[in-house]
């Protein structure tokens, strides 16, 4: 389990680099072909849905003054160690103000490598 630990670890700090660099490639390279992800917020009534051509850069583009870490609550092993069920928060500080979000994961092992496969993310306000 260590491994999914390192995994996420790396992934938050590419995105943490991206901010800076506006440079999404890092970022990416975490998904999966076949990634979907999931965003939403109380004042909306259906969530966004993305893939793995989403414009990152575009959403790294907004914020100057960004960084997000990700606090694990449940950690599930699936599929004989291949795939990984991650739930937690995401904090995202943007101009030194926290964003709590509640994110569910699931990571699959592909050709060797970590990939993101999906991604349920819901603001907490």
């Amino acid at each position: 389990m260590d491994t999914i630990h390192k995994v996420m670890d790396d992934y938050f700090k590419c995105w943490n680099e991206g901010f800076k660099t506006k440079d999404g490639k890092k970022i990416r390279e975490f998904l999966s072909e076949d990634f979907i992800g999931y965003w939403g917020h109380s004042d909306i009534q259906q969530p966004m849905v993305y893939d793995s051509f989403y414009d990152i850069e575009s959403v790294l583009k907004q914020y100057d003054h960004a960084e997000k870490h990700f606090e694990p609550m449940s950690i599930t092993e699936r599929k004989s160690n291949e795939e990984y069920l991650v739930i937690g928060t995401e904090v995202n500080v943007i101009n030194d103000v926290p964003h709590p979000a509640k994110c569910m994961f699931v990571w699959r092992k592909s050709e060797g490598d970590w990939h993101l496969q999906r991604e349920f993310i819901e603001l907490e306000r």
